[in-house]
């Protein structure tokens, strides 16, 4: 099942994700995991969280632009070479992965164009979703 994605756009200022960290734990949502990336003046801040559409709201009421998206949550085994042996069966299905993170331990998530069938390739090759 895809795992709900909470994309929220901050201006790159000091204390904004302090600010966003902040409302989540008012409303009692807990940080599964997160990326955040950068540019001069803007970073794109990438959540997975316990209630994503009440964290969506919090964060729209505080003036934050948010957006929600399916990914998928995969586990990979900790030894050399599996991360590499599952983006080789992605890409030999020809599916393309847009980003990728790790949001604990050995979880990752990806965002790719075809979600369920993403999904289904990584099941077909035993490959755990979150």
């Amino acid at each position: 099942m895809p795992v709900q994605q909470l994309t929220i756009f901050l201006e790159n200022q000091a204390g904004r994700l302090a600010e966003v960290a902040r409302i989540l734990k008012d409303g009692n949502i807990n940080l599964q995991g997160f990326s955040t990336t950068e540019a001069r003046d803007y970073g794109i801040l990438r959540l997975v969280v316990s209630d994503t559409e009440k964290a969506r709201q919090k964060l729209k009421d505080a003036g934050f632009t948010t957006h929600v998206a399916e990914v998928i949550c995969f586990s990979v085994e900790d030894r050399p070479g599996e991360l590499s042996r599952i983006l080789d069966i992605l890409a030999n299905e020809k599916l393309n992965i847009d980003y990728i993170y790790v949001i604990a331990g050995t979880r990752l998530i990806i965002s790719v164009d075809d979600v369920k069938r993403a999904e289904s390739v990584l099941k077909d090759n035993s490959i755990s979703l979150c």
